[in-house]
């Protein structure tokens, strides 16, 4: 499947200097979907209020989070097909405005059904949105300073889940759950005006081939993607795992996930992922940690809020506070985090950034109910420097020595494994919490049974940290992905294992 990549300005003159008319559209596209990476996390606070207004049961609620998800990963294979047949500018235009009315009618509905139908909406737009940020963005910078572009586009994603508790619990606190949808809005329309105004036409060349959607692909990844995900999400009580309701989705969707890796492994580019993109080591690497990092960032953000929550009797909007150092040591790292991405490489710095997020995660493994909240405030502070540390590199490796036409599939394959590193890092430290906590009466028991899910979840960082020696070295950053890759074997991708 070929794509029509965004048409960027001439090259500056300095290689080190990002062109302006990138910033314009990493800015441009980080202003609408500031929306869509918060909704999710914002939400998450909001489910005992929404149950309750709606006078529906938690278990029925909980489809709000869980038909959002399901339809983002619908949509999100559709990505790479819709650009090349639409045009980036077309296609973000119109994802944002679907976006923008399904945030509308969530406001507006009436109960949970209805609200849980609009969120499908959302989610529908919200799930080609973010894959094909990243794709623009990089088509636009032709490889150059991808850890400095990357450091900025992906802040609000790297902030969501840290900071959408927090800001919450504050529009709870001073308005009602209609208001989590409606601040959607001026971000929505702030995105739709500077997308019309600075996003380049990149509209198909009339009289081009048009790309063919691979409906055999779509139809094997999507539901696939959505069954693993589901099952996932519906690991809860004693059985865990063994649960029909888990297991049986689960398995449906590994079966469907197999199924179209025998469908486009031999079709290649054609597909709607082009899977042959494993052959580079940095693709395979790069990959395989998102997937650990997806475990590590929404797994421990399970652990955190329960802990100060269960173990200290914390409120919700109390707990999101106390999360606040972590957000704010990413915030000080990824400046040089991708600065030393395009000057030492990729490589060192996710090594870097793993270790510290898991030198930052065992403390956590001795906490007791009476543990100073300053001295954990100041251990979140370091776990937040190493995930910000930890992120970028791997966001920018993943589409060192691509072709413009291969950038489009990373982003997706990317979003994908991070986001079911998320759902099985939930997961897995959901079960292990609810084994360690059986029958804990005291909070010091409590905080013994936090303990150990939090041994898991530095062992899961741990992981990565071998993992990162495969990413690659330093880069050349005034080369371009495809471009010469013969000649330039700084920016080719590393060799196929």
């Amino acid at each position: 499947m070929s794509t029509s990549p965004t048409s960027p300005a001439s090259p500056p003159a300095d290689p080190e200097k990002v062109d302006p008319a990138v910033w314009r559209l990493a800015f441009t596209v980080i202003a609408g979907a500031m929306a869509v990476v918060f909704d999710t996390t914002i939400l998450s606070v909001a489910l005992n209020d929404l149950a309750a207004d709606l006078h529906a049961s938690l278990s029925t609620i909980q489809w709000v989070s869980t038909a959002y998800l399901l339809a983002m990963f619908v949509t999100i294979p559709l990505t790479g097909w819709a650009q090349a047949r639409f045009g980036g500018k077309r296609l973000w235009i119109a994802s944002l405005s679907v976006f923008f009315l399904g945030s509308v009618l969530c406001a507006l509905a009436w109960n949970a059904e209805s609200l849980i139908a609009f969120r499908v909406v959302q989610g529908i737009g919200g799930g080609i949105m973010m894959p094909l940020m990243s794709t623009l963005i990089m088509q636009a910078a032709r490889g150059r300073n991808l850890g400095k572009i990357m450091a900025t586009i992906t802040l609000p994603t790297a902030l969501g889940p840290i900071l959408g508790p927090v800001l919450g619990g504050i529009i709870l606190g001073v308005g009602d759950w209609h208001w989590i949808f409606l601040v959607n809005i001026p971000f929505c329309a702030l995105g739709l005006y500077l997308a019309v105004r600075n996003m380049p036409d990149d509209k198909p060349v009339p009289g081009a081939p048009r790309p063919r959607l691979d409906a055999v692909g779509l139809l094997l990844l999507s539901p696939g993607v959505a069954a693993v995900i589901y099952g996932l999400s519906q690991i809860e009580g004693d059985s865990g795992f063994a649960s029909a309701r888990v297991l049986t989705p689960l398995i449906a969707g590994l079966l469907l996930l197999a199924a179209f890796v025998s469908w486009a492994w031999p079709r290649s580019a054609s597909a709607v992922v082009d899977l042959k993109l494993f052959r580079h080591r940095n693709v395979t690497a790069a990959s395989v940690l998102s997937f650990i990092a997806g475990i590590t960032l929404y797994g421990a953000m399970l652990l955190l809020p329960l802990y100060f929550q269960q173990v200290q009797g914390r409120d919700a909007l109390a707990a999101g506070l106390l999360l606040i150092p972590q957000g704010v040591g990413t915030l000080m790292s990824r400046t040089l985090a991708g600065k030393y991405t395009d000057t030492i490489g990729p490589r060192w710095v996710a090594f870097a950034g793993f270790t510290v997020v898991a030198l930052g995660t065992v403390p956590f493994a001795f906490v007791t109910d009476s543990t100073s909240n300053i001295l954990l405030m100041a251990v979140l502070l370091v776990r937040g420097i190493g995930m910000g540390a930890a992120t970028i590199p791997l966001t920018s490796a993943i589409y060192v020595g691509l072709k413009p036409t291969e950038v489009p599939h990373a982003s997706i394959l990317q979003r994908v494994v991070q986001q079911i590193g998320g759902s099985v890092g939930t997961a897995v430290l959901a079960v292990v919490l609810q084994h360690t906590l059986a029958g804990a009466g005291s909070p010091a028991a409590l905080a013994d049974g936090f303990g150990t899910a939090f041994w898991w979840a530095t062992a899961f960082t741990a992981l990565g940290i071998p993992m990162t020696l495969l990413l690659p070295g330093r880069t050349k950053s005034s080369a371009s992905p495809g471009d010469n890759a013969s000649e330039r074997p700084e920016m080719a991708a590393a060799p196929t294992p």
